[in-house]
Parts: C-alpha cells; structure tokens; sequence
C-alpha cells in the first residue's frame, strides 16, 4: 500500500521560551515491508536539526531553538510503500539482541493482576505464538479505548486496573504480560491508516512486538486486536514509551504550554484509482 503521511504538532507559550531543545522521533527506516519513498521535517522557526541514531537503532533528531519564541510548529510529511507481511518484522538497521527486551521498565512492571492473566492464558496451551495471540485478544476485549483518562506516566498495572486507555497503554500491558513469561517484547511507535475513513487523528499510534524464535520479530496491535499489516508505518522502538515517543525534551521559560497534534494517514490517489480501476 502507498501511504502518505502529514504529522503536525503545535507548541503555544503562555511567555517566550527563551530556549527550546526537543528529540524527536519522526522518521521510519525501510526495511523488507516498509520502503520510505520520501520523508521530511519542517521547523516553523529558525532551528537547527542533527541527525543521530540512538541505542534502538531509531532514527532521531535533535532541534535547538536558541532565540525565543512563543509558538513552535513541527511538521512531517513523507510517503511510505508497505508490504502486508502477517506482522513478521525483520531486516531492521542496528537491531539488538532480543533478550534486551526482557528488561522491566517503571511503565511495564507487571504486578498480581497482569501475571492472574498471564498465568491463565499459559494454562490454555498452545504454542507461544498462539499465546500472543490470545493476549492480544484478551486486552483487546477487556480494555475500553478511551483517551484523556491516562498520561504518558501511566503504568501497565495503573491502566489495566483501570480498564481503559490508549494505544500506548495497551501496547504497555502487552509488553508486561509478554516479558513476565519470558517473551521479549518492545514498545513500537509509528502511523497507521484507518480503512475506516477517518483521516484525520489526534496523535501518533503504537503497538507491540515480541521475540518468537522461529518467526523473529512479530508485531501486535492489542489496541484493534490484530497483527499490523500494509496499513501500519513503523518509526521507532524501545522498551516502552519513554524510548520511542515522537517527541521529549526541555525549555527554559515560556511559562504554560499548549499543545496541538494533528496526524493525517491517506493512501495516495494514484493508488486508489488504480484498485478502483481494477
């Protein structure tokens, strides 16, 4: 599938930040399933931007804002050709060894009702991948996706005791689950195409991918209860939110602080008319 992707996040300053750093995480390697055909990243003020690779193999940049400003505008906009490959994710530059992924996180710590899930999945039998499936449709069907009632400082065990939240929150409990019985599973951040028609998003989307040894890489969406297939754009990993949000960092000054996201996923025209064609 032929993806085209505006992303546009909006910074407003109550005062002038008088110096702005920000780390951002916005732009996709290709890989076997994934072909970036373009991708760029516009600043609404004078900045500078250097590119670095992080310990993930994530692509990053680092922005400097060195006069002040009082609203800050990041725009990205790119085309991505994607391959359905049943969630399989492998040929990934700089990737690392899976048992890094084992590691527990302040965000994924399991806790007694994570590990009461875990324990009664395993009892079911079946291979590991069935297992993850099953999880996956475990969360997708006892969480209620709801935004505005968690933060990003929400924990796996917070979330789930709630019974609501986000894809990040989702992604969370998948992981925990999945590491608590030896999986290796990390967090993913990236886009996604909604066949449903709704173009225009409120944010970024995220999942999940565990280690299987004879697959490799698999990813997971517990929030829609599937593997991610052609409609899915992958742009960074980590062990869990903090490692691949879009964006992190600090200013000096500027008093409070709105923020607006805008996320518009499209197939591109030429491909659309040629499937209607056909």
């Amino acid at each position: 599938m032929r993806l085209s992707v505006k992303y546009n996040t909006s910074y407003r300053y109550s005062q002038p930040a008088k110096r702005v750093i920000q780390l951002l995480r916005l732009t996709p390697h290709s890989f076997p399933g994934q072909n970036v055909l373009d991708w760029r990243i516009d600043v609404g003020v004078d900045a500078r931007l250097r590119e670095h690779r992080d310990g993930y193999g994530n692509v990053m940049h680092m922005l400097y804002i060195d006069r002040p400003v009082q609203e800050l505008t990041v725009s990205v906009s790119g085309k991505v050709m994607t391959e359905d490959r049943s969630g399989v994710v492998e040929g990934l530059p700089g990737d690392l060894p899976p048992a890094v992924f084992l590691r527990p996180t302040h965000l994924t710590q399991p806790g007694r009702p994570l590990l009461e899930l875990a324990a009664a999945l395993d009892t079911q039998g079946g291979s590991p991948l069935d297992k993850l499936h099953r999880l996956t449709s475990a969360i997708h069907t006892r969480m209620t996706f709801d935004t505005g009632k968690t933060v990003p400082d929400t924990t796996a065990i917070e979330s789930f005791a709630a019974g609501h939240g986000v894809c990040q929150d989702f992604a969370h409990i998948f992981i925990a689950i999945a590491r608590s019985v030896g999986i290796p599973a990390r967090y993913v951040s990236g886009h996604l195409f909604r066949r449903d028609g709704a173009v225009m998003q409120e944010a970024a989307h995220a999942w999940a991918e565990a280690w299987l040894d004879h697959l490799g890489w698999v990813a997971f969406d517990p929030s829609n209860g599937i593997c991610p297939d052609d409609a899915y754009i992958r742009v960074a990993s980590g062990l869990d939110y903090r490692d691949a949000a879009p964006f992190a960092g600090a200013r000096r000054g500027g008093g409070n602080e709105e923020l607006s996201v805008k996320v518009q996923v499209r197939q591109t025209r030429s491909q659309a008319q040629s499937q209607s064609q056909s």
